[in-house]
């Protein structure tokens, strides 16, 4: 449910950046909807004792999502909705999953079996299509599809970076991770001599920044506590459709063949993804860290004094143990196959 509001979230608001973002310089749209997201995520940050604080380890990543998720994925995907429509480039999003699942196979080993490779096999062909289908209907909508597809492989790699972030307190990740995107983009704005946008289009970009992108990500991180990298992507997969839905019913009329075949092949990948069921005896290691965790969810047995109520964050031990349940590549099932 987390990882299908996220996608609702996001998928939503990409009709509306368009919409919004008119007359607007790429650089400045980024900026104000990561500054609409960094603020959402200071309100949403929560004390010490409910979830594990960032660490001045966490700096690298943090940088590394800054710049792909909140500076170059979102300056492509500005620039390209004013190149082409807001429908196929809403349904060219859906290759981020693609391109998460690949990253976290490749760096985090995440397992990936016969029908999540078919998966990500449809989810490729649907984009060839909307890239052949854009092609044909002129230039400028084969480059503004094309950048869109640069904003897709950056936040791909976003994904894959926060993954390791994911059990740290979602809130100031978002709030840190919005700050230093909207910093960058604001001074790209300045030095590019951008236009100063409206009053109107910037109280309107700051709350699409905070539904879309700041409290879709808070419920992306949280999801990805549970699902891993590769199948959180596959069900935020969903939310193109949903944003082609909503660019469709605000006017856009740009489709074709191409689009619905392609959308077609996208759709099947992601209900195919998500009918993935993962269960195997596996062993556990001794294991020590710190995350949000509860005590009846069979991987957390050690006692307190007093036994806290509902959710609490501290630093804690496993002791190795093997068992056999349906699980997902989280912080406790890294185990290889």
């Amino acid at each position: 449910m987390l990882a299908l509001l996220a996608s609702a979230l996001f998928g939503l608001s990409t009709p509306l950046v368009q919409r919004f973002g008119v007359g607007l310089g790429p650089f400045a749209t980024a900026g104000l909807l990561y500054a609409g997201a960094a603020l959402l995520g200071a309100l949403l940050r929560q004390p010490v004792g409910r979830e594990a604080q960032l660490r001045r380890g966490d700096v690298p990543r943090l940088l590394l999502m800054a710049a792909f998720g909140a500076v170059l994925g979102p300056v492509a995907l500005a620039w390209g909705l004013q190149h082409t429509s807001g429908a196929s480039a809403s349904l060219m999003l859906t290759l981020e999953a693609l391109f998460t699942a690949a990253l976290a196979r490749a760096l985090y080993r995440e397992a990936l079996d016969a029908r999540v490779r078919a998966a990500m096999a449809l989810i490729l062909c649907g984009g060839v299509l909307l890239v052949i289908d854009q092609g044909l209907s002129g230039r400028a909508g084969l480059a503004g599809l094309l950048a869109v597809l640069v904003a897709t492989m950056a936040w791909g790699a976003d994904n894959t970076v926060s993954r390791a972030l994911a059990e740290r307190d979602p809130g100031q990740v978002v709030m840190v991770k919005a700050a230093l995107g909207a910093s960058a983009s604001g001074l790209l704005a300045v030095l590019a001599g951008e236009s100063v946008p409206s009053w109107p289009a910037v109280a309107a970009l700051l709350a699409v920044g905070a539904s879309g992108y700041g409290l879709s990500l808070r419920f992306y991180l949280l999801a990805q506590r549970t699902f891993g990298a590769a199948r959180t992507g596959s069900v935020f997969a969903l939310a193109p459709f949903l944003g082609a839905v909503a660019a469709v019913a605000l006017g856009d009329r740009q489709w074709g063949l191409g689009m619905v075949a392609g959308s077609g092949a996208m759709l099947a990948g992601v209900l195919l993804h998500l009918a993935e069921s993962h269960a195997h005896e596996h062993a556990h290691e001794a294991l020590e860290h710190e995350h949000a965790h509860r005590h009846d969810d069979g991987h957390h047995d050690h006692t307190h004094d007093p036994m806290p109520a509902g959710t609490h964050s501290h630093w804690h031990a496993h002791a190795p143990m093997r068992h056999a349940h349906a699980h997902a590549p989280d912080a406790h099932h890294t185990h290889a196959h």
